[in-house]
């Protein structure tokens, strides 16, 4: 690609990572080469699997467990920092035409990192790598530096009703 862009999907409705995973899967169906890192993320989810299936498609994630509740351990901040310094390499690396970096805006809400270093990051990115950032609560200055945001907004969802994350679709 001769220009990447920066993506942001925020908000709190369901579907930042699926989106992130669906243009990852048009991504790699169209040739390019994808890397899809989670943050704040150590749990089992279906999409592990995707390395399995697609080829030029690359995952790993930067988290232990779910902390949302009980806030980050010193684990999980290391490994966020972990995985941040290793996504600023690929991004400036040129080896992956898109890199998502999902959940980092949770990473950051959390303080695991500054958002100085995300744009850093972003910044020192190889000429054409799009990048993707997921997650609620995107910072002001993560917005500012998107050329594209998409807002999820919640109207209803079945976890209201008791519904757990179910295989397949929501892990």
């Amino acid at each position: 690609m001769e220009k990447g862009y920066v993506q942001v999907y925020t908000g709190n409705g369901k579907g930042k990572t699926t989106a992130a995973l669906g243009l990852s899967l048009r991504a790699v169906c169209a040739g390019k080469k994808v890397y899809f890192a989670q943050f704040v993320k150590g749990m089992e989810y279906s999409e592990l699997n995707a390395e399995k299936y697609l080829p030029g498609f690359s995952m790993k994630q930067y988290g232990s467990e779910c902390f949302i509740f009980d806030g980050p351990s010193e684990e999980d901040i290391r490994l966020g920092n972990e995985g941040l310094r290793e996504c600023a390499d690929i991004l400036s690396s040129g080896d992956y035409d898109v890199v998502v970096l999902d959940e980092i805006n949770i990473a950051l809400y959390y303080n695991l990192f500054t958002v100085d270093e995300v744009i850093e990051a972003i910044d020192n990115r190889a000429a054409g790598v799009e990048v993707i950032l997921t997650g609620r609560n995107a910072h002001e200055r993560i917005i500012e530096k998107a050329d594209l945001v998409t807002e999820m907004k919640e109207i209803k969802h079945y976890y209201e009703k008791g519904v757990e994350a179910r295989v397949g679709i929501e892990k």
